[in-house]
């Protein structure tokens, strides 16, 4: 439990925390404690494409096709990008034609081949092994750009699309409430069923007849109309079904998006992801992460899953840069893709891996753009057969520091402990973490 007098909550929010389960996160209390000093803020909103098992740097964003057949295999030609001097996986010709819109990071590193342990590390900025579990940034996002903000959307601050990463407790020590919402569900099928807001096989009418029979069986609410917590709880029961059946809700709709756009985004999850992300976005929503599972953790056979995912990552990553950017929410809106690690830049041929790559943490790629991140530029490199980093390493706390500086969060400022100790958003310096400081080549 988070200390009440951090979060100072009426009775009125307290009762929202313990009312409609599906809904406990969407319409807790919300925090009414300033903001701290920050800096002045040129992102709103977050997506991160979260590649769950850790995708190639070498078939992706650090092509060595000069390394020879045991490290770049089949993906032997790269491409030029429409940004001179950057080339990239012959596999994503779509995201060629939008370099100009993100710079890739080629020295990310961390050393940790662990997926549990690295993704804590990618998502936090910290070391796992300690005796606190640290929010991720979603969540960091979430307090401070969310409920300590004075957020009033009805959909909550936090979002995953469509699974919850399930590798750490993404809230930490903030508590449940900033866990994010998993949206469940599958936005590639006819009808997005989001768990506790489409139920499948239900229709409008029905909830609307159900809301109804409820009513008539509510007794004390028609015997006590003016009770205060009975009045609160009506409330709330509005709140839900306008994100059920109200305009609140119609943000998981994608019918209502042209057939031409949901084709360009391409009609499977990550692609419909992207373009629900999109949609959030407009609604104001702070942290949205495509969680996109399915294929990346490659021990066996990459080259196979790389030419059947690549090309739906292609299509579904360029169509929502170029959309961002047309609608011209790209300025305030900072895109981030990686997983959390890569893989060996050595391939393992023999049986029976047959093809595979193991985890690799020294160094790896990730992706970044918009919300005040330059594109078309590369930052840092890694050696000739991408087995170390070469030039300008690249820490998770240097990548995350830019990230919470571009949306005006202070990284000096306290996350509220549930015990009052000490604990800052980002880890001091002081704390051994290693950092070669923020990325203001491109921010």
């Amino acid at each position: 439990m988070i200390h009440t007098h951090l979060f100072p909550i009426n009775r009125r929010e307290a009762l929202r925390c313990g009312l409609y389960s599906a809904f406990g996160l969407l319409l807790g209390g919300r925090a009414t404690s300033p903001l701290l000093a920050a800096p002045k803020a040129k992102a709103k909103s977050v997506i991160q494409i979260w590649m769950w098992g850790g995708p190639a740097h070498l078939d992706t964003f650090d092509p060595k096709p000069d390394a020879g057949n045991d490290y770049c295999g089949p993906l032997k030609t790269p491409i030029e990008t429409n940004v001179s001097g950057i080339r990239i996986s012959e596999l994503l010709p779509l995201l060629a034609t939008q370099a100009d819109k993100y710079s890739i990071i080629r020295g990310m590193t961390h050393g940790v081949n662990a997926h549990e342990t690295a993704s804590y590390t990618m998502q936090t900025g910290r070391v796992s092994g300690g005796h606190e579990v640290y929010p991720s940034v979603g969540a960091v996002v979430s307090l401070f750009k969310g409920y300590n903000a004075g957020y009033k959307g009805l959909i909550p601050p936090y979002i995953v699309l469509t699974e919850p990463q399930g590798r750490f407790s993404e809230a930490g020590f903030l508590g449940s409430r900033y866990k994010p919402f998993a949206t469940g569900g599958d936005p590639g099928q006819a009808r997005f069923a989001v768990e506790g807001v489409v139920a499948p096989g239900i229709t409008d009418r029905r909830q609307q007849d159900r809301r109804q029979y409820l009513h008539k069986l509510n007794t004390l609410a028609n015997a006590l109309p003016g009770d205060p917590q009975l009045v609160s709880a009506k409330e709330t029961e509005q709140q839900a079904y306008e994100l059920i059946l109200g305009d609140a809700g119609k943000v998981f709709d994608l019918a209502q998006e042209k057939d031409e756009l949901r084709d360009r985004y391409g009609r499977n999850t990550f692609g419909q992801s992207c373009l629900v992300a999109r949609r959030l976005v407009e609604r104001g929503v702070p942290y949205i992460t495509i969680n996109y599972k399915g294929g990346w953790d490659t021990h066996k056979q990459n080259f196979q899953t790389m030419r059947r995912k690549l090309p739906e990552m292609d299509k579904g990553m360029s169509t929502l840069l170029a959309d961002l950017a047309q609608r011209g929410l790209l300025d305030s809106t900072i895109v981030w893709w990686n997983g959390e690690f890569g893989r060996t830049p050595k391939v393992q041929w023999e049986a029976p891996w047959n093809g595979g790559r193991g985890h690799h943490g020294a160094v790896f790629s990730a992706l970044v753009a918009g919300g005040g991140f330059q594109g078309g530029h590369v930052v840092g490199a890694s050696d000739a057969r991408g087995e170390e980093v070469k030039d300008r390493p690249v820490y998770p706390v240097d990548l995350i520091g830019t990230i919470y500086d571009l949306l005006g969060i202070d990284t000096e400022a306290k996350l509220p402990h549930p015990l009052g100790l000490p604990a800052r958003v980002i880890a001091a310096p002081a704390d051994g973490l290693k950092s070669a400081g923020r990325l203001k080549e491109i921010a």
